[in-house]
């Protein structure tokens, strides 16, 4: 893009409010609160939704009670999506620190340090990046471009707000009436175990009798993962659902068959459906793990084009850092390049002292430190191209930090620093890695927004300071009650990546893997991209997540596909169809927000209740046995809502 032609929404020359204190404060609220409900969604779903639409949309609508400027809406917006850019990096990561055994709990201090630490470096490598990135280059920046048109349209009077709130308050009801530590009315799904007839297979001249079956599961009435199905869309979820039925509906009945000895400990008392869920826990999911472990440097190698670019660019960014600016313009003014420079070398002090405390070893802290600082501008520079090639929503950052973890592992074992303490340094560079490919990826968006709409990009890159200061001091909390409530790890809160990450740290480090299993994934893949199957990635994580999840994202991709479907018959034009998609999106946002934030309302009441040793639990309102069928009046709902509504609006807004 030229520059010199280039002309923002607010010219450089128009005296505006801008880095206010009710637009830092208001941007401090979002980034918190929808980074508690991204950090629910993503260890639940797999997926993380950007932030960027709904930070949007809520702080024109806050800001304009106020008349506040559009450039204080888009400061809010931007410390806004830093919650949900830096708990993605930590959710990633740091469940992993649980799924391992390293930690009981979730360690506030050094959780938080990590968030910090990882967030801070990603503001900072950006700051050195943005003018190429966002200003020299051609990327077209795609989420950027949208988000920055729904703002200037929002100028014009209708934001959407009311589409987010209100279907924030739907998901918050039904999941009241759903949640466990709520008055459970409704099930979330149903499972039941279908028995098949025995067979009996002649090996060696002996006959062997084959017992086993299916699980037949429903979706979950869940509107968040419904609403995650809705924005990836029908393509996405599908992909998501056939990982389900590959692992749900062929591994687990093969796994079942083909071990006949499984047959004998039912006889002892445990059932088929213990079991077949069992088999799946302890089997299919470490397959699922060598899948993702191929899938992961697969999509890194198709994207090898733009990751060389993307270091190039960090190379020879390092040198025009140095280089003043000759433009006064306040929208060429980033913080001070020297003082940015030096912060990184400051902020390997901290660094090595959080490894130190992990690893208990000088030697290997300062390489850790190094390998950091190295790895984490290179993969900030990738993270901030790929937003510009393909949006934050399909950055692949997990695929960056497991690159680091690999390389952080192989490091530990040749110094000799094994174990738990082995385990845990090199969980603590994949997550100060995530983090900052994640604030990276996250705030070169924003950047890029700003610089659209007219924004200053030295109180934009402050704002994300700001954010990224308190948001990693407060967002650990919402993740221990969640923990405490729903368990790391279990069926409600899988976390895949971070049990992806927790695998292939244990399995280097500590010597502990299913290797057979996880070998047996990777020829999985290599079938998988042979066939030109569209993602292995997505597969493995459909896999990896329990059937009712995936179902339900998929009901979600569904509705999707009806809309757009229902639309095109109309003969809708592309503005209408626009139009009845922001709508949706923003219907969506606030169904994954709305359940969510009641899911860790419970959590915390749970906490108090238990912690208190108080006789009160909403439970014991509800029904003793909530019936899965009720859960149908909740998809009827959320299709009118995802269909009936985002139609009705594009009509009014025809």
């Amino acid at each position: 893009m030229d520059q010199k032609e280039f002309k923002p929404y607010v010219p450089a020359e128009k005296s505006m409010k801008e880095m206010t204190i009710r637009a830092v404060v208001l941007g401090v609220i979002m980034a918190v609160v929808l980074g508690t409900a991204n950090a629910y969604v993503g260890m639940k779903a797999g997926l993380t939704v950007s932030a960027i639409f709904p930070a949007a949309v809520v702080a024109m609508a806050a800001l304009r009670m106020f008349r506040g400027t559009i450039l204080e809406e888009n400061i809010a917006r931007t410390t806004a999506s830093v919650g949900e850019a830096l708990v993605a990096g930590a959710i990633f990561t740091i469940p992993a620190f649980i799924i391992t055994g390293v930690w009981d709990e979730l360690d506030y201090f050094k959780s938080s340090m990590i968030m910090l630490i990882g967030g801070l470096l990603g503001v900072l490598f950006v700051t050195i990046l943005r003018r190429s990135l966002v200003e020299e280059s051609d990327l077209p920046f795609p989420e950027s471009v949208a988000a920055a048109e729904i703002v200037k349209a929002g100028q014009g009077g209708q934001t959407g707000a009311k589409y987010v709130f209100g279907s924030m308050a739907i998901a918050a009801i039904w999941e009241f009436f759903k949640n466990p530590n709520g008055v459970q009315f409704v099930r979330d799904s149903a499972k039941t175990f279908v028995s098949m007839a025995d067979s009996k297979i002649q090996i060696l001249g002996e006959k062997i009798s084959y017992k086993g079956g299916f699980i037949f599961e429903s979706p979950a009435a869940s509107p968040a993962l419904i609403g995650v199905g809705f924005i990836v869309g029908m393509r996405v979820s599908a992909v998501l659902f056939a990982g389900a039925i590959m692992g749900w509906l062929f591994l687990v009945p093969a796994a079942l068959f083909l071990n006949p000895g499984l047959a004998d400990m039912v006889a002892g008392g445990h059932s088929w459906l213990d079991m077949a869920e069992e088999v799946w826990f302890r089997q299919i999911r470490p397959l699922a793990v060598g899948t993702m472990i191929v899938a992961a440097f697969y999509t890194l190698y198709n994207m090898r084009n733009a990751l060389f670019t993307g270091m190039r660019k960090a190379f020879t960014d390092i040198s025009k850092a140095k280089e003043s600016t000759e433009e006064v313009s306040r929208l060429n003014i980033d913080l001070d390049f020297k003082k940015v420079i030096s912060a990184i070398a400051l902020m390997a002090i901290p660094l090595f002292l959080l490894y130190w405390k992990f690893s208990d070893s000088i030697g290997g802290s300062i390489g850790l430190t190094v390998l950091m600082i190295i790895l984490g501008f290179l993969f900030a520079a990738v993270a901030g191209y790929l937003v510009g090639v393909v949006g934050s929503s399909n950055n692949p950052i997990s695929g960056l930090t497991l690159s680091a973890l690999l390389i952080a592992a192989l490091m530990m074992v040749f110094i000799g620093v094994t174990g738990n303490a082995g385990i845990a340094a090199v969980l603590g560079v994949a997550g100060v890695v995530c983090c900052a490919a994640g604030i990276s990826g996250d705030m070169m968006q924003d950047l890029k927004v700003g610089y659209l709409l007219g924004g200053t990009p030295w109180k934009m890159e402050m704002s994300e300071i700001i954010g990224v200061i308190i948001a990693s001091l407060v967002l650990v909390f919402p993740m221990q009650w969640m923990h405490n409530a729903y368990v790391i790890g279990s069926a409600n809160l899988p976390a895949p990546q971070a049990g992806l990450m927790a695998l292939m740290a244990k399995g280097i480090v500590g010597g502990e893997m299913a290797w057979p299993l996880v070998v047996a994934g990777m020829f999985l893949a290599v079938s998988l991209i042979l066939v030109k199957a569209p993602s292995p990635m997505l597969i493995a994580v459909g896999m990896y997540l329990p059937f009712s999840s995936t179902a339900a994202m998929f009901v979600g991709g569904i509705i999707k596909w009806v809309l757009e479907k229902t639309m095109d018959k109309q003969g809708a034009s592309e503005a209408e169809k626009n139009n009845a998609e922001n709508a949706g999106v923003l219907l969506s946002s606030g169904l994954i927000a709305g359940e969510a934030l009641m899911a860790v309302v419970l959590a915390i009441v749970y906490g108090i209740v238990n912690y208190q040793e108080l006789d009160f639990s909403f439970r014991s309102y509800g029904l003793e046995n909530p019936s899965a069928l009720l859960g149908l009046i909740g998809f009827a709902g959320m299709f009118y809502l995802l269909v009936t509504i985002p139609m009705k609006v594009a009509r009014k807004q025809k």
